[in-house]
């Protein structure tokens, strides 16, 4: 992996986007840096479900952002998404491929009417963008409740897991050229 590019989703500040570029970037051990550019998601709402089509915004970042070799690109959203078959997702990534998007949306206190929380957005922005580029290095879902790449369906479960990759998930992004820390 020669570096990760986080690209902001609709009107996504700076601020997390920094936060997450130096958090990503030393638990992966990569550089990680901001794209000035920016992906409007207008093309992906559907007026039914009041949502954003996650996939249809993961394509449009892999297209718009091309690059080389093994870059990964992060998408940061604040639109709820949402896959067909689900009713919401809090991201969606290539299984082994360069890209990856997740929401702010659902992660907020004020989602679910209670008061704003800056901390607790950060951690679990934090949570969710690790998660989803874990898929990107190939890990799926695992069953230990405190690492990052268990799955969460619930914002409680989001809160539960744990902030880093457990022994067996930092070794599956080893063998892939990374040393995340564990």
């Amino acid at each position: 992996m020669t570096g990760l590019t986080l690209v902001s989703v609709g009107s996504i500040g700076p601020p997390l986007l920094e936060y997450l570029a130096i958090i990503l970037g030393e638990t992966l051990g990569c550089d990680a840096r901001l794209d000035a550019r920016r992906l409007s998601p207008e093309f992906a709402y559907d007026p039914l479900r009041r949502q954003h089509e996650s996939t249809r915004i993961l394509d449009a970042l892999i297209e718009g952002w091309g690059g080389e070799g093994e870059e990964k690109l992060l998408g940061v959203a604040e639109c709820d998404l949402f896959i067909p078959i689900l009713t919401f997702v809090f991201g969606e990534a290539q299984l082994g491929g360069r890209g990856a998007v997740l929401s702010i949306a659902r992660l907020e206190q004020t989602f679910y009417g209670l008061p704003d929380d800056p901390a607790l957005l950060y951690r679990r922005t934090e949570k969710e963008a690790l998660h989803e580029i874990g898929h990107t290095f190939g890990l799926v879902h695992c069953s230990d409740y405190g690492c990052v790449m268990h799955f969460s369906n619930s914002i409680e479960e989001v809160d539960l897991k744990g902030d880093r990759f457990c022994a067996a998930c930092a070794a599956g992004i080893a063998a892939r050229g990374r040393d995340p820390r564990a």
